[in-house]
């Protein structure tokens, strides 16, 4: 029997509600009162009361102590039976409860007047996850990622939870669209939360959307787009517009044989969000692919170069977007990332939002080519951006360093090098003819060792990038 003030819609236990520009969050609460009378005797029986002036409260308190965040605050009543109210600006922070209550005249001690709680919600930023297998997360080796009250995961049976290890598990999935046939395992994303909440100071809220195995197409609704269907969908229970987008996906074009339109279906598939969700500056932090270590043929290292060049490219050519490696990390099996690289990219990640999402200045670039140059006919010096240490290839030899450059001729291998403070000076076995490119990185399986920013980050991957002679320069 229910009995005293219920709540029926607007907040469910765990919730991390979206803040707006200004730091707080409107939260909107709809239920049901009952009027009862307890009997004086267990075992406790319930009347009902004759029609009585109802009022309904309600207020937002700290978990932490129990103080009003939001004061007692009387609700409308309609006098059927239901009741609603809005706090306009709940701020940011938390974790909160709910609490609501009723009264009535002719109260005599006896009539019930309890109400239904709320607990652990709490006002901050959201970020939605999408891709594919590693931004699901497949890792089962051991690692400590511990959870943490203030971070929570909107689950794929649409309710809240405290976020834990799997985030994209679908135990009571309501949300079908992109139930997998693989229990996931560790993935990047609770270390990012983690980082961002204490760095910002409050809640950090997850909605897991990623498929393993999903080709962009299933993403771009210029093609097939049901999985970004099912992501808004999910978004669209709670009305939530994320802070930023997650992305990891690209594995499955190598293998489609559809690399070179990557750039193009991407640039569709951020528009199609961002036009859906009104948010037409949402930011989409992505992870160019990591390594495969199945290695197998010519063309499907070109496949997974094309890949990675266009997510680098991406993120110069379609604003807010960011680009962050993963190439220098250790797989859990041939393709997926392991799970102490997930908190690495997890930490890679939580920088870039910190400077492209917060303004703060923090150092989360990973060097790039800035110029490549053909110095003499058979050498080509390619200096990189950012450095703020220095390049280091690690005294690789040259048969295994990741760069290979091309011409009319074909592929051509360094067969020695020189490093600068932000350059590579490669030199080849023969004189390179006509239109040069070079390609960094960029085979499916490029290496175990990735040149770097010392103390830093490894390079983006970089494929096709066009070879300019010294005397082009300036």
């Amino acid at each position: 029997m229910k009995y005293g003030v219920t709540i029926t819609r607007g907040a469910s236990p765990w919730q991390i509600f979206q803040q707006n520009e200004d730091g707080f969050a409107a939260i909107r609460l709809e239920g049901e009162y009952h009027l009862v009378r307890l009997s004086q005797e267990l075992p406790l029986e319930f009347t009902h009361v004759p029609d009585a002036k109802t009022t309904v409260k309600a207020r937002i308190a700290l978990e932490s102590t129990g103080e009003s965040v939001v004061p007692w605050t009387l609700c409308e009543v309609t006098g059927d039976g239901h009741w609603r109210i809005e706090f306009p600006r709940v701020p940011a922070g938390g974790l909160y409860r709910i609490e609501t209550y009723m009264d009535y005249e002719g109260w005599d001690g006896l009539s019930c007047t309890r109400g239904d709680m709320v607990h652990n919600i709490g006002v901050g930023d959201v970020f939605v996850i999408a891709g594919q297998s590693n931004a699901a997360g497949r890792a089962k080796n051991p690692v400590e990622d511990t959870p943490e009250l203030g971070v929570h995961v909107l689950r794929t049976s649409a309710r809240w939870d405290l976020a834990t290890h799997p985030l994209g598990e679908t135990t009571d999935a309501v949300h079908v669209g992109h139930y997998e046939n693989h229990n996931p395992g560790h993935s990047p994303w609770l270390h990012f939360a983690k980082r961002l909440h204490r760095e910002l100071g409050y809640p950090i809220g997850l909605v897991p959307c990623a498929y393993g195995g999903a080709p962009l197409r299933w993403w771009n609704p210029e093609e097939n787009g049901a999985l970004t269907q099912n992501m808004l969908e999910m978004l669209g229970d709670y009305d939530i517009h994320p802070k930023a987008v997650l992305w990891v996906q690209g594995e499955a074009e190598g293998y489609e044989n559809s690399a070179e339109t990557y750039l193009e279906r991407f640039t569709a598939f951020v528009r199609a969000v961002r036009e859906a969700l009104g948010q037409p500056e949402l930011p989409f932090l992505t992870v160019q692919i990591n390594r495969c270590a199945e290695t197998k043929d010519e063309a499907l290292d070109r496949q997974w170069g094309i890949v990675r060049e266009a997510q680098r490219m991406a993120a110069h050519v379609i604003p807010h977007v960011c680009c962050v490696p993963s190439a220098d990390l250790a797989l859990y099996d041939f393709i997926h990332n392991s799970a102490e690289g997930n908190l690495v990219v997890g930490e890679r990640c939580a920088r870039a939002a910190l400077s492209e999402c917060y303004g703060r200045d923090i150092d989360w670039r990973a060097p790039e080519p800035e110029t490549v140059t053909l110095t003499a006919p058979d050498t080509i010096t390619v200096t990189f951006a950012p450095v703020r240490n220095w390049i280091n290839a690690f005294g690789l030899p040259a048969p295994q360093l990741p760069f290979d450059a091309e011409d009319g001729a074909g592929l051509v291998h360094p067969c020695s090098y020189k490093e600068g403070a932000d350059t590579i000076t490669l030199t080849f076995p023969r004189a390179l003819e006509g239109d040069v490119k070079l390609h960094g990185g960029w085979r499916m399986n490029p290496g175990l060792t990735v040149p770097s920013d010392c103390m830093r980050m490894p390079m983006l991957s970089f494929y096709g990038v066009p070879v300019r002679r010294a005397s082009q320069e300036g």
